[in-house]
Formats: C-alpha cells, structure tokens, sequence
C-alpha cells in the first residue's frame, strides 16, 4: 500500500493521461464536445439520490435527465437527510472508485460493469427519452470497450475507465463550485440542506462537498497507482 516504486514507465503513463483528461475537461467543460458525458454525469448524480433513497426504504418513481443539463428524482419515503445530500456525494464517489479501479483490467471491468448495470437499471425507473438514448448508448460504448479490452487489444478498458472517473469527479468539483459555492442557487442540495438544517449555511455545505470531491479524487489516484504497482 505503499507508492516507494512509483514510477516506472506505466506509472508515468497513467499520471500522464489523468492530467491529460483533467485538463481536457476543463478546458471543453462548457462545449457540446462534451455534453453527452456532462449529462452521464447528471444521471450519476440523479442516481445518487436514487440509491439513497433506496438504502434508506424509499421507492423511487422516476429518473430524469434534460437537455439543459438538470435532472430530478421523484422519490417517496426514505431518509431526507441522507438522501438530498447523495447527489453530490455520489458523483464524488463514484469518480473516484472509477480512478480508483482503472488500475488494473479487472478492476476497470468491475467498473464498467456495474456502470451498465446502473444504466439498464435506470430504464425501469420511467425515464425520459433523452435518458433512455444516453443509456443505451453508454451501454454500447462501455460493452465495446470492455470486448475490446478483452479480445482483441489491452489497455483500453482501463484508459476509458479513467476518463470516466476524471471526468466524473472533475464535472463533480466543477458543479459544485458553480452552484453551491460561487453563488447560491435557490434548488440545488446545499440550499436544500439549509432548509433541513438552518444552522449550516449554502456555501458551508457546498465547501463540505467540495472537500469531498477533492478527497475523493486523490484517494482513487492513490488506489490506482497502488494496483497499477502490483
């Protein structure tokens, strides 16, 4: 659990490509280069509140994802004080299990898998058509990866994880400063932690978040560079 051989040359290579994707994504945050990911990444969050929801004995009704890059979770029951703050969490989370298990082959195709299964899942739950064709197309581009990855050339998986999780993380950290953080918007979770608990103010919450996100991210470098060393 150590980084003492860090780096040799697949190290180095990795380290190259997550500051490469770091740097892609925000630089063309704000582009339709990537608007399809931006939108997973809703879904991520959407999906957050779901599983909350879930954990804590709620049903969920219905997952949607828009084109104006919002989403909502109609939701009965369940825990509101674990639910509400999933969103964030859960896009922190997950970008960095995703870092984390792009590390090694199994690993990345553990994560592809349960991203497909989060997708296929989400069907049931009445989605909308612009997140029905995201599904359906993350399923394809992740099942091609993973085929490929397995049959005819490695690493690819593990590189198309990677984006995912830098991606991911980096949209995570980037959403939270502009909605919680920079200004205070009136619908977003910290505004509706603030209401739960009056005592912790919007950009309180949303810095929480933030060093979440943050933590997040690193620990799954960590991880990855661990695996990659075995």
């Amino acid at each position: 659990w150590k980084l003492q051989n860090c780096c040799d040359t697949k190290d180095i290579v990795f380290l190259c490509l997550y500051a490469g994707y770091s740097l892609f994504t925000m630089c063309f945050m704000e582009t339709i280069v990537v608007k399809p990911m931006k939108l997973i990444a809703i879904f991520i969050h959407e999906m957050g509140h779901a599983s909350a929801c879930w954990l804590t004995g709620g049903s969920v009704d219905k997952i949607e994802v828009y084109q104006n890059e919002g989403g909502v979770t109609n939701f009965r029951g369940g825990f509101r004080p674990a639910i509400i703050p999933a969103g964030y969490v859960g896009v922190a989370f997950w970008g960095g299990v995703f870092v984390a298990l792009s590390g090694s082959r199994l690993g990345a195709t553990i994560g592809a898998s349960v991203f497909m299964v989060a997708l296929v899942i989400c069907l049931r739950y009445s989605p909308n058509g612009l997140l029905i064709g995201l599904c359906i197309g993350f399923i394809a581009i992740t099942l091609t990866a993973v085929l490929i990855d397995w049959l005819v050339f490695s690493p690819v998986l593990e590189y198309v994880t990677l984006f995912y999780g830098v991606f991911i993380g980096w949209y995570g950290i980037m959403d939270i400063w502009d909605d919680t953080i920079s200004r205070t918007v009136e619908g977003s979770d910290a505004h509706a932690c603030f209401k739960m608990w009056p005592c912790c103010i919007p950009r309180c919450v949303g810095l929480e978040f933030m060093l979440c996100a943050i933590v997040c991210q690193l620990a799954g470098l960590y991880f990855a560079l661990v695996s990659l060393m075995k």
